[in-house]
């Protein structure tokens, strides 16, 4: 059970009212993948499930909001009003939860805040929404079916495809690609490098960065 006062059907209905149809779709979806993956990789499926009600619960905020919330919350923001705008909404999500919401589960609240960018030394609930959220039923984008097949075997090759795949796309759009995402990419790269399948699903650990 997640360290939280906060419920899954609360989460949900707390996404149901920010978010439009379409969104809410897209997150009632990520949080199946995310409890499915759960569930094959060993990790809690309430905590994915809770993370995944909650990663795109201030997507549709305005920008003078989010930046609003990143310089009211400073500290726990760490700049994050320096990053690309596109990676606000995690930050948010994560700081509405801790600051409103009553979720104190570090491992929840890490993984929506870096769940489109990765980070460095990612847990394994970090990297099961981060792969949902690529991999939600609606998703159609070239390629996205062999990363699902991958991911229901290997989460650290699977993030690997999946933060490559971002990075190329961000560069192809000409867009600024967020430095955690390459951190990200390359700190897995060096830490599987070698590894087995079996030795990368052994060797998980926790650390929490949301403090």
């Amino acid at each position: 059970m997640s360290d939280t006062t906060l419920t899954l059907e609360q989460a949900q209905a707390l996404a149901k009212s920010r978010l439009s149809a379409k969104r809410y779709q897209h997150t009632e979806n990520v949080k199946t993948m995310a409890v499915a993956l759960a569930k094959r990789h060993g990790a809690d499926p309430e905590k994915a499930a809770l993370a995944a009600w909650l990663h795109d619960v201030a997507k549709e905020m305005p920008k003078e909001e989010l930046l609003q919330i990143l310089r009211d919350n400073a500290i726990i923001a760490k700049n994050a009003d320096l990053r690309p705008l596109p990676v606000w909404h995690g930050v948010c999500a994560a700081i509405l939860a801790r600051t409103q919401w009553g979720v104190q589960d570090t491992e929840v609240l890490d993984a929506v805040e870096c769940h489109t960018t990765g980070r460095v030394n990612m847990t394994k609930m970090d990297k099961i929404l981060f792969l949902a959220d690529m991999t939600s039923a609606e998703r159609d984008w070239p390629g996205v079916e062999q990363l699902r097949a991958l991911e229901q075997n290997d989460l650290d090759a699977a993030v690997l495809a999946g933060l490559k795949q971002t990075i190329d796309f961000v560069k192809s759009s000409g867009k600024e690609i967020d430095p955690m995402s390459i951190a990200a990419y390359e700190d897995l790269k060096k830490r599987t490098e070698g590894k087995t399948t079996n030795e990368r699903t052994a060797s998980y650990s926790y650390k929490p960065q949301y403090t």
